[in-house]
């Protein structure tokens, strides 16, 4: 069920280019798991899409589609699964399995969210946790 804070935005809040037009833009975000554990997957799913949304001004309406990568020992839930539990019900949600590149981070979650928002490239906020940072270390912001 769709939380009514995400759903209800006036004409002047939707997010819009300077010609009014939408613009989607893609934020990515990593998390690492300690185990490969349903409760773990899911915990870690639901802490990193959470920190993705507030780093970026991001509401549930703002969301055209969210892809998930997991490492290859990663099999023991889907990430959906949990953005599901926090309420995002009609959001297309894909996942995949990660190249098993030797020597990568293990036991990694990795998301690509589609997203309409009146940010430029440069003010979307890429979101790496925990050992995931190490990723992406030219992205990484202080936490707010």
């Amino acid at each position: 069920m769709l939380d009514s804070r995400n759903s209800e935005r006036s004409a002047e809040e939707a997010p819009a280019d300077p010609a009014g037009v939408l613009v989607c833009r893609g934020i990515r975000g990593a998390i690492s798991v300690d185990a490969d554990d349903s409760r773990a997957i899911a915990t870690a799913t639901k802490r990193l899409l959470a920190e993705i949304l507030v780093r970026n001004d991001v509401r549930l309406d703002d969301i055209a589609s969210v892809l998930f990568t997991l490492t290859p020992d990663l099999h023991a839930s889907f990430p959906a699964l949990a953005a599901r539990e926090m309420g995002w019900a009609y959001i297309p949600m894909l996942h995949a399995v990660e190249v098993d590149v030797p020597g990568a981070l293990a036991r990694c979650i990795r998301v690509l969210m589609h997203v309409n928002t009146r940010r430029s490239l440069a003010e979307i906020e890429h979101v790496y946790l925990d050992k995931a940072v190490a990723l992406r270390p030219d992205l990484l912001r202080v936490v707010r």
